[in-house]
């Protein structure tokens, strides 16, 4: 179980880390992609600065026709002033959604590929305890929102082990025995407390089964509670 928890936990840091790195990766690829497309628009002004300078260098174009034209051609820079700065406006706002879908993909993707790991984690330890709930009043032991009826006894061992497995301690047979019973464990069996999670395992094992593998079904019988295309017999 410890085992298990641990896979778990590197899974989760090793998660984190991949989404932190591309997120980090996706930014700056965009920023450096962003800074490379409006530097190498030309600037606003460039079209207006090139007419007068050619009005300035020639001494001819001082009639009211040259003069009118230089008007024109003044007003058709400035519409192409204000055609790039909206280019610029319209590459930045593709530049922020490009950046978001390009983060919920990776977070997509590594959602993906957190869950296929544990779905592989899930068919080799054959089911993986997500939550545990004692309810002692109810003599019942909640196992991923599956309840099951426990005996008194049995429900004791439980929580013994309960205590200790959240005290993170390894329990032997007399010590079970004795926390169970209220003796000393010097006074206690090995074999004692082995029998008490031998009843406990057989108690709770008979239950799992029927509720995951073989169902009672009212009044017709009983049957596998599992997919008939996975069943092969050799």
């Amino acid at each position: 179980m410890q085992d298990g928890i641990s896979s778990a936990s590197e899974v989760r840091r090793s998660g984190g880390r991949i989404v932190t790195f591309g997120i980090v990766a996706i930014v700056g690829i965009l920023l450096v992609a962003g800074a490379v497309l409006l530097l190498t628009l030309p600037d606003a002004n460039a079209f207006n600065a090139r007419v007068e300078r050619i009005f300035v260098e020639n001494d001819l174009l001082t009639g009211a026709t040259e003069i009118k034209l230089l008007e024109i051609l003044a007003q058709s820079g400035t519409a192409f002033s204000d055609v790039l700065a909206s280019y610029r406006m319209v590459i930045f706002v593709l530049l922020v959604f490009a950046t978001a879908l390009l983060l919920a993909a990776l977070v997509f993707l590594v959602m993906l590929v957190t869950l296929n790991r544990r779905m592989a984690q899930i068919e080799h330890s054959g089911i993986q305890v997500s939550s545990l709930l004692i309810s002692r009043d109810e003599n019942t032991v909640y196992l991923n929102n599956m309840g099951f009826k426990l005996t008194e006894a049995a429900m004791e061992t439980l929580s013994v082990l309960a205590e200790a497995r959240m005290d993170e301690d390894v329990l032997s047979g007399a010590q079970i025995e004795a926390m169970v019973s209220g003796r000393d464990s010097a006074d206690c069996d090995e074999a004692a407390g082995a029998t008490r999670i031998k009843r406990l395992r057989d108690t709770l094992g008979n239950q799992m089964v029927s509720e995951l593998l073989v169902k009672n079904i009212a009044r017709k019988g009983y049957m596998l509670a599992v997919d008939k295309d996975v069943i092969k017999m050799i």
